[in-house]
Formats: structure tokens, sequence, C-alpha cells
């Protein structure tokens, strides 16, 4: 899907508040000397041109709007509908319009509405383009001249397209993490609609979100920096000034990755908790549930507190965990990872230091098979924190 016409059409239609497409007859080309009759439009699409009332109440309506042709130039231009005819039409293209002629015979016609007096208009007159379009969208040549069905869009191409959008409206070359790992959920649930899982498996959603922010972050060093490696650089220092960077910020935003994720899920979940709270000696953990002024309250019961860490891999940064939080000291210390596999060893450790791995339910059975019994998933963290905070 390289032709950025076809993308942005396919954009388009995705975002839009209807599309249509047709193949384009000798009629519709002006190839038949037909062509003041302007574009033929099947009925089945008159509610992306017309209101319900507009075409109760007139018998020949007239409605006057803006087209964007191939993001190129723009039309004034009328959908005429004949209710005696049981037809409708786009005419008034304006003296020369290139997209109209005997070459264009056959070519895919695609009209996508923004809003009631703006639409954007595409022809694509190659079978690469044409077969592009029609393929993002699951359709054969036969399910043509009517509305475009969103829900039979492939999803691999819903999320390009969805990546690619995220990825133009940016006004700095790269987001702050947390914007990166919110625009990977709206990614997912755009894509997947699978929203209903920070309920019902929430160990699967965090993995769903992580690999499409990966995905996300991966696209836009390639946007960001594809031709200055394809082109090469001018002396070593300059390629390793370049890659200081890559490989920095790839650290930052893994780091933060899991942090905004988890904050995703216990909102979803309706969760009490600070995020970066100060307990003593200016000491941090990511998460205090329900809150950090409560954990400063003497008269809060420590049964009813409880701490998390968030750590992306934990092999060797496991003990950080240990004293961050003293009025816990002699309680357990839950510890959310993606590290896939530590030792028995460690995990004997682990247990001793009364730490518990919060890990997503499928990285489990990477662990030592006789210690898989002592980790948490996301799911039985999040059930063990709603007991705590009395959340039904």
């Amino acid at each position: 899907m390289e032709d950025s016409h076809v993308l942005k059409a396919i954009e388009a239609s995705l975002h839009s508040r209807g599309a249509f497409c047709k193949f384009l007859s000798a009629n519709d080309s002006g190839e038949t000397g037909g062509h003041q009759s302007g574009i033929l439009v099947s009925k089945s699409a008159r509610f992306m041109l017309f209101t319900e009332r507009e075409l109760k109440d007139n018998h020949i309506l007239k409605k006057y709007v803006h087209i964007k042709w191939q993001e190129d130039f723009s039309t004034e231009s009328c959908f005429t509908w004949y209710e005696s005819k049981n037809e409708l039409r786009i005419t008034r293209f304006g003296r020369g319009f290139p997209l109209l002629s005997s070459e264009y015979t056959g070519a895919l016609f695609v009209l996508v509405k923004d809003t009631d007096e703006d639409y954007q208009g595409y022809v694509f007159n190659t079978e690469e383009e044409i077969n592009q379009y029609l393929e993002a969208f699951g359709l054969s040549p036969a399910e043509t001249n009517r509305p475009v069905e969103m829900n039979q869009m492939s999803p691999e191409i819903k999320e390009k397209a969805e990546i690619d959008q995220f990825i133009r409206g940016l006004k700095e070359d790269f987001p702050s993490s947390e914007t990166m790992s919110h625009a990977a959920r709206l990614i997912e649930y755009a894509v997947r609609n699978d929203e209903h899982l920070i309920l019902s498996n929430p160990d699967q959603l965090l993995l769903n979100w992580t690999d499409e922010e990966y995905k996300l972050f991966r696209r836009l060093e390639q946007v960001r920096y594809g031709n200055k490696i394809q082109n090469g650089f001018s002396s070593v220092d300059d390629f390793i000034v370049m890659a200081n960077q890559v490989l920095n910020r790839r650290k930052s935003r893994a780091g933060k990755s899991l942090e905004h994720h988890l904050s995703a899920i216990f909102d979803g979940n309706h969760i009490r908790y600070t995020a970066q709270g100060t307990t003593e000696g200016n000491k941090k953990p990511d998460f205090i549930f329900p809150s950090i002024e409560e954990y400063h309250n003497q008269s809060f019961s420590i049964e009813n507190l409880c701490t998390l860490a968030a750590k992306t891999t934990c092999k060797d940064r496991w003990r950080q965990v240990l004293n961050e939080a003293d009025r816990l000291r002699d309680r357990n210390k839950y510890l959310c990872t993606l590290q896939q596999g530590i030792s028995s060893a460690q995990m004997d450790e682990m247990q001793t230091e009364r730490v518990i791995l919060v890990v997503p339910k499928r990285y489990i059975s990477t662990y030592p098979r006789d210690k898989q019994e002592r980790i948490w998933t996301i799911q039985k963290f999040v059930q063990y924190v709603k007991e705590l905070e009395g959340i039904k």
C-alpha cells in the first residue's frame, strides 16, 4: 500500500461519516457523450448525500457541496435526486475536469463524506490502486456501487492507517511516552474493538497494548529516521550520535510504557491509587493503593495498603522494590514485569523477601514449572486490590 492517494482514501473512508465506491461506466466518464449527466450513484448511498427529510420533502432535490479531489483540487459540485427516476447523480465538475474522460472508464470512483457539505473524491485508474482500496475493506469488484462497510476492513490495513494518521498529526518529532502509550491503546481499540478485556482479561489486553505501542514506535522511528539511515552518514561520529539518540529513546519509552498501561487498567477497573507517590526518604513506589494520603495516615490500617512496582525486566533489578515503603516492610511486595523466565534460585530468593511476581498469564509458562503457582496474573492482582478497596 505504497500509493499515498490510496492510503489517504482508505484513511479518509475509515474516519468518515460514510464512503461509497463504484466503477465508472462509459456514461459516467463521458465516453458515450453523456458526460453532462454526471456520475450516477446507487440509491443505496442516498443517505450519504441527503437527509431523510430532504428526500421526503422534495421531488427533485439539488444540493451543492464542496468536493476535494485527489487531495489536489476542489469543485463546487451538485448532488441531484430524481424521485421520478429513483436515481442520484453528481454533477457540476467544472470545465476541463481531468478525472472524467474516456480513459477513466472502468476506474474506481470513491466518494468520502466528511460533513454534510464537505466531501473527498478519488479516482483510481490502475489495477494496483483499485485492488489496494478494495482489499483494504475486503471487497470484491461485485460488491461495489454501494456504501463501503467498514467492519469488513482488514485489521492489518486498518492498523497501519490508524498508526499513520496518528504520526501525521504529531506536532513534534517524538511525543511523550504517556502520549505514545495512550495512542497505542486508542489504536488497539479502533482496530480490534477489545475494550471489554479491561475487565474480563486485563492480562491479554496489557500484552495487546504493549505490542501495539511497539509497532507504533517502530513506525515512528522509520518515518523520522528512515531517510537519514538510507542516505548514510557523513562520519562515524554522526552515526554514533543518531544511534545513541535512538537507543536512549527506546530505553526511556520501554521503562515508562508498562506504568502507563497499568494505570489504564486500574482506571478501567475503578481502582484508587497514587502513581510515584513519595514515601519515606524520598522513595517512590510506582503505585500505592489506595493512595499516598492513606499511606501517610498512621491510623489507616496497613492491612488495606498495598504497593506495586512495574519493571519491564526484573532479572537483576527486583531487589530495588524491597525498601520502597517502610510501613509495608514486613508485608508482601508486588512486582509486575514482562520478564519471561527467572531462575529457580532467584524465585526462591524473592519468596524469602516476600516479593510476589505479577506477570501476564501467557508468560507464566516461561517460569520454572514448580514455581509457577507463586506467580500472580494481572487479573488476580486487580481482583486483590478491588477487595482491599471494597470494589465489587
